[in-house]
């Protein structure tokens, strides 16, 4: 069984299946195991400050003996970071948020592939105009950050395909099991990018309180906000970008409120305190709509072929493989 598309082509995987570059949760081993399972594992690079954090986990991933990449936040990251990365090795680098000009050229000179995700029909175009090589089509269903005014998935992938032909896109935002990659696919995109279903896995950097409230939450529980980020004093422009998360004790107390929270230092310093002395979760629980089909930890590799076998089927019940 194999889903072939103009992504496994490219980057010579089995299935198109492609674990989201999660900062914090996408370590080395997640996406090692990932690519051992015939996707595409990514490694969450981040803002790319951690450099000895990057070079363990980066050796881990390039050790494993398949194609992988690296993801890094284009706003943040320095040209210094990806350079780092790109002397492991990747097949591709991907690039969200922000204008990843500055890093497509030595991206290409190392001779890895140029992933752009985007989130308007604006950030589209340039990814054409830059000549991506592959194109992220997030979805306002996303977990973690995403657009505060974005489209649904559902509607903006096929937009996103037509737009950008023939550059393969992937979908994603709210894809969380093998009936969402196989509708990815009936949009005419040749992948997924799934985030959520991929935090809870054995090989996910997460705590085990959040891989277990990802597991207890469901789609209803989740909102698109920037309170998290002004209260833990992320650089995110939250005008721009909001985090889809689960609920959380100071998201209901700012709720409709972030120009008063930003304005308030004493309230920023209290969430620091509340953090330090374990009132308040460590980190935002990032979670997108799909989380209800979240329900186990299972290794990521089998995890890879679950969901390509559920896609297949899903397929072959609609008549289309």
């Amino acid at each position: 069984m194999a889903l072939s598309t103009a992504f496994t082509k490219l980057f010579g995987v089995q299935h198109p299946i492609v674990s989201a570059p999660m900062g914090g949760s996408a370590g080395g081993a997640l996406a090692a195991a990932v690519s051992r399972g015939g996707g595409l594992g990514l490694l969450g690079g981040g803002y790319g400050n951690d450099r000895d954090w990057l070079d363990r986990e980066l050796a881990i991933v390039a050790g494993g003996g398949k194609p992988w990449g690296v993801g890094f936040l284009s706003w943040a990251v320095g040209v210094e970071a990806v350079e780092q990365a790109l002397e492991y090795g990747p097949a591709a680098v991907t690039l969200s948020f922000g204008d990843p000009t500055p890093f497509v050229e030595r991206i290409r000179a190392a001779g890895a592939s140029v992933i752009v995700q985007v989130t308007d029909l604006e950030e589209a175009r340039r990814a054409v105009d830059l000549g991506a090589d592959v194109i992220v089509a997030q979805g306002g269903e996303s977990g973690g950050h995403g657009a505060r005014h974005g489209r649904a998935t559902l509607p903006f992938v096929p937009v996103v395909v037509d737009l950008a032909a023939p550059v393969p896109v992937l979908a994603a935002g709210g894809i969380a099991d093998g009936r969402g990659v196989a509708a990815a696919l009936a949009l005419g995109a040749a992948g997924a990018l799934i985030g959520t279903r991929f935090q809870a896995t054995a090989e996910a950097l997460v705590d085990p309180s959040i891989a277990e409230t990802i597991i207890r939450g469901r789609g209803e529980d989740t909102e698109r906000n920037g309170v998290l980020d002004i209260a833990r004093g992320a650089r995110w422009s939250t005008t721009k970008y909001t985090a889809r998360t689960l609920g959380h004790p100071y998201l209901d107390r700012w709720r409709g409120r972030e120009d008063e929270l930003a304005a308030d230092a004493r309230a920023r310093h209290a969430y620091q305190a509340d953090v330090a002395r374990g009132a308040v979760p460590p980190l935002p629980v990032w979670a997108g709509e799909g989380v209800d089909l979240v329900n186990d930890l299972p290794p990521a590799a089998d995890l890879v072929a679950a969901l390509a076998a559920q896609a297949d089927n899903a397929l072959a019940r609609a008549g289309r493989h």
